[in-house]
């Protein structure tokens, strides 16, 4: 059972007990008759004409002891907890025995009120009580925890200095659930008018947010709410929550657009597995596109929201995993962030040990591939209000967040902050790079992909921009990365990269200019290695050899020469051995691989066709490579 559903049954039990019971505490007719008249208030739910009813009940007899317990129920269920405590220790004064419940609801109403110590007390007073209800008891537990974190946590306050984001952002009414793309250009959030969630957009022209203005009417709607949304780091794709629509399957969904030359494309409900009849929502994607992170509350979760993943297949989204009992609670977890990282998640919870309400935390995956159990961000960043909705830039700096106990401009407004140096995710930068055609320099619609050399995966793939040709990645710092480009038409580009030591708030920049196929065009296999005076193929070099392979498959007439090439260091007979060697174990890779040999033939030159000086170990690296040109097409 969700344990948000379970509190409001306290309050519900007391009332019914109340309206029920004619055994009361108080004689005084005239109270007992504005006790009744405020019962009857609420079976209508007119909460205020009942507060006036039970107040002027207690005025007739303050030791009207159900009034006061009536009263304080009442506050509880309209929020006001300061009002609420006074009423439950004025019961606790009068009879501490007379309801062993009131402990369990005094004690959550102070952690509300961050009163943390005067909430452990008398939450650790209930639990002396023989015969508890299980639930209850569970929950007591629960929050006699909180308590002991949070007056660990606010004596020891992490920095936490947030800033309004200004009028160009916020309004009157509510923003909220800000997202950026990598290079932090655009930022994407929610306004709420009249009562209608739709999304806005605003630019960053010479590092200043520009006004915001309406994202687009093929994906906002007049009926219907969008919100909860997430955007791929290079701003191509927008995953949001639809709920109530037509051609949705539950009572929210997630849904999908595509920006397009001429605007956004009209969003798609994702189907199943993803959505189902129940509650999806809340859907964050990883910087490479092949995971979607979301909230829902199918079957098979730990109770209440869980958080799940979903992982994109050749054959579509495949079936989510529950991220598991280090993520969720028998509570609630929401508002998953997934950092360009791909390896900490940041989320909100009522579950965990926090300041009251739900908090955020972050997790890290371990080296086992699991979710280490998250940490919470500290106190004042989490408060004993809700806090949700935490967002970061690609470089982990900063945070972006919405409130509406800040004095903003009105409702929930969007800040940002600088965010602790602990709390923060590994550091990645982003890769922007352009495809244009060598002859013409018109720019390309090509097939990019990005290999993590070390763990021979991919951690891009998509297509560079039909109007500018351009392409944009968020990658870890520290590594070392193989390049692939490709179109019909085309030779293939090869290139790899190093991001160690690349200072991570500058762009990684990158020109791609592809040959079309043409006889005696020539393509230099950058990430084919070697080891030194060696010629078996080193595990890092698969993934571009599946790429040649992929090209002769798809160009069946074309015929190629692979060459190998040294530079000019050593024994020129074992040089010139040695390059053909070379050649010829990616000729007899490709041959196991299906490649007809009438299509392949091999040869190694040795040091005497340099394409720089030898002069410096740099130049005599490009001299040591792997090449192939077309002999016929």
């Amino acid at each position: 059972m969700k344990f948000s559903i379970f509190l409001g049954l306290l309050f519900f039990l007391s009332l019914s007990i109340c309206a029920q019971s004619r055994q009361y505490s108080s004689t005084n007719k005239e109270a007992i008759k504005y006790f009744a008249l405020a019962n009857q208030s609420l079976d209508e739910n007119l909460y205020d004409d009942a507060v006036a009813k039970l107040q002027k009940a207690i005025a007739a007899d303050d030791k009207f002891i159900e009034a006061h317990q009536q009263l304080g129920d009442l506050f509880r269920l309209m929020r006001l907890h300061q009002k609420a405590i006074e009423q439950y220790l004025k019961i606790i004064e009068l009879n501490p025995d007379f309801n062993y419940s009131v402990y369990l609801k005094i004690g959550d109403e102070e952690i509300y009120d961050a009163r943390y110590a005067d909430a452990q007390h008398h939450l650790e007073k209930f639990l002396t009580y023989p015969n508890l209800d299980p639930k209850k008891s569970f929950l007591a537990q629960k929050l006699v925890a909180d308590c002991k974190f949070s007056i660990q946590a606010t004596l020891s306050p992490v920095q936490f200095k947030p800033i309004n984001m200004g009028p160009e952002i916020n309004t009157a009414g509510d923003e909220y659930l800000p997202v950026s793309v990598a290079d932090e250009s655009t930022l994407i959030f929610t306004r709420k008018i009249n009562s209608n969630e739709d999304f806005y957009k605003s630019v960053k022209i010479n590092g200043k947010w520009q006004t915001a203005t309406y994202l687009s009417d093929r994906i906002n709607t007049p009926e219907y709410n969008e919100g909860a949304q997430s955007i791929s780091q290079d701003g191509k794709y927008l995953f949001f929550t639809g709920c109530n629509r037509p051609d949705g399957l539950g009572r929210c969904d997630i849904y999908i657009a595509q920006k397009k030359a001429d605007g956004w494309s009209k969003p798609f409900d994702l189907a199943p597995p993803v959505n189902t009849s129940g509650w999806e929502s809340q859907p964050s994607i990883s910087a490479d596109g092949h995971t979607l992170y979301f909230v829902s509350n199918r079957k098979g979760g730990y109770g209440g929201y869980d958080i799940w993943k979903s992982t994109l297949t050749n054959k579509g989204w495949g079936e989510p995993e529950n991220l598991g009992a280090n993520i969720n609670t028998s509570f609630d977890e929401q508002s998953p962030f997934i950092h360009p990282d791909d390896s900490t998640l940041y989320f909100c919870s009522n579950g965990w040990p926090g300041l009251g309400g739900k908090d955020l935390f972050v997790s890290r995956l371990g080296k086992d591939g699991k979710w280490q159990k998250p940490e919470n961000l500290g106190y004042p960043i989490n408060s004993s209000g809700d806090e949700n909705g935490l967002t970061l830039t690609a470089n982990g700096n900063c945070a972006f967040f919405s409130s509406n106990n800040l004095n903003g401009y009105g409702g929930y407004d969007i800040y940002t902050f600088e965010l602790p140096l602990n709390l923060r995710p590994h550091i990645v930068t982003y890769v922007k790079g352009k495809v244009n055609d060598i002859n013409t320099l018109q720019p390309l619609v090509a097939a990019v992909e990005i290999i993590d050399l070390q763990r021979n995966e991919p951690v891009y793939q998509d297509d560079s921009d039909p109007n500018h040709g351009d392409f944009l990645a968020t990658l870890t710092s520290g590594k070392n990365y193989g390049l692939n480009i490709s179109k019909s038409g085309y030779l293939f580009y090869s290139g790899n990269f190093s991001l160690v030591g690349h200072e991570p708030k500058k762009p990684f920049d990158i020109q791609v200019l592809l040959q079309p196929i043409e006889i005696g065009s020539k393509v230099i296999l950058n990430n084919i290695f070697f080891d030194t005076n060696k010629f078996d193929l080193k595990p890092e070099s698969i993934a571009e050899l599946q790429k040649l392979i992929e090209f002769l498959t798809d160009n069946p007439t074309v015929q190629i020469e692979i060459s190998g090439h040294t530079d000019d260091v050593g024994n020129d007979q074992l040089n010139q051995t040695l390059s053909e060697n070379r050649a010829k174990s990616v000729y007899q890779y490709l041959i196991n691989n299906k490649i007809a040999a009438s299509k392949l033939i091999y040869k190694g030159y040795g040091k005497t066709q340099p394409i720089a000086s030898n002069t410096s170990e740099e130049d005599r690296k490009k001299n040591r490579r792997t090449e192939f040109k077309v002999v016929a097409k």
